[in-house]
């Protein structure tokens, strides 16, 4: 039998194991059975067994939260801890997050990867110094325009019922700059809008068109990728301050990895959409080159003029565009 001082250590040694233990409460609009989903289980698993059950999570898939605006105002609240976020719904937390959102930045995949080898960890602080702990990014895509009518030209998506995602400040100053008003809505409703006519115009990504079913009420793609998405694991930093800090390393190793094997895995998804879209009757519009040209130049004073408003960091921008150039003059140089 216990001592009454033995008794006394055991009761505090256990309340604190209890203090100590936390469950993370995580939304994603990936649905249940996903990649995404069994690789987030897994770690979760992971974690749970290399922390002796102090840190568990609690998965809310296929959106069931609700979009990125209401799962980040839940966050504020507490109800929920952390989210599967596109990078797009962090922009009012930290603006710079949409850096790689900027239109017409990228060539190729190539210049993606070279460039997220050399700024993904600074938008991550960014990202923490605003209260957010990033646990990895996950490629969504390179997005394209998407319609029921053929768009090879400016004057092709004139008076065309263009949407935007809710609060895309990037998407808007693009369509301003090419005179088209734009049809804000939630993703969620984004297939309602083309069903009904609302919108007949979408950018997204090959996988994103294929899983949101947007595949089924266009009829052409332009051939030229507009913008690059993708999405953040992102946890409230109050939240995970609450986790030991040894605790902590064990999360930000393991599912660390996790967001880097569904980042990998997604390219090779959007790579089989592609040709899946294509397969499904999806015709590519390639622009001319002096379309092509006309475009960037207007897309280029859109960019610039959100440097110029302070919408995204000028710094952080010329640190995108030297990289990019670094990256073609050394290809230039093979």
């Amino acid at each position: 039998m216990l001592n009454p001082m033995a008794l006394v250590v055991l009761l505090f040694t256990l309340s604190q194991g209890q203090a100590l233990a936390v469950t993370l409460k995580i939304a994603t609009l990936s649905p249940d059975g996903s990649f995404w989903m069994q690789k987030m289980r897994e770690g979760a698993q992971q974690v749970a067994e290399q922390t002796d059950n102090r840190v568990k999570f609690k998965f809310y898939p296929g959106g069931v939260m609700g979009d990125d605006k209401g799962v980040l105002r839940k966050m504020r609240f507490g109800q929920l801890h952390g989210a599967a976020l596109t990078s797009g719904g962090l922009s009012s937390i930290f603006p710079d997050i949409q850096l790689y959102s900027l239109l017409l930045k990228f060539n190729s995949l190539e210049e993606i990867d070279y460039v997220r080898a050399k700024m993904d960890q600074q938008l991550m602080q960014g990202l923490e110094d605003n209260g957010i702990v990033t646990l990895g990014f996950a490629e969504i895509g390179l997005a394209y325009l998407m319609a029921t009518i053929p768009i090879a030209s400016i004057d092709d998506m004139r008076n065309q019922k263009a949407w935007v995602p809710d609060d895309n400040y990037i998407a808007l100053a693009a369509l301003e700059a090419l005179s088209v008003s734009p049809i804000p809505l939630p993703i969620r409703d984004v297939l309602m809008g083309l069903q009904t006519g609302m919108i007949n115009v979408v950018a997204g990504s090959p996988v994103g068109a294929l899983a949101l079913q947007w595949h089924t009420k266009v009829k052409y793609a332009t051939d030229l990728p507009l913008s690059y998405i993708f999405g953040v694991f992102a946890i409230n930093k109050k939240a995970f301050n609450k986790i030991s800090e040894a605790d902590q390393k064990i999360v930000r190793k393991i599912m660390t990895a996790v967001a880097k094997q569904v980042d990998k895995q997604n390219r090779q998804d959007n790579i089989a959409a592609m040709a899946a879209l294509k397969n499904q009757g999806i015709e590519f519009i390639t622009p001319t080159p002096e379309a092509t040209k006309e475009l960037r130049r207007l897309i280029a004073s859109a960019n610039e003029k959100l440097k110029k408003t302070g919408r995204l960091t000028p710094q952080m921008v010329d640190t995108l565009d030297k990289h990019i150039a670094d990256y073609r003059v050394q290809q230039a140089g093979q």
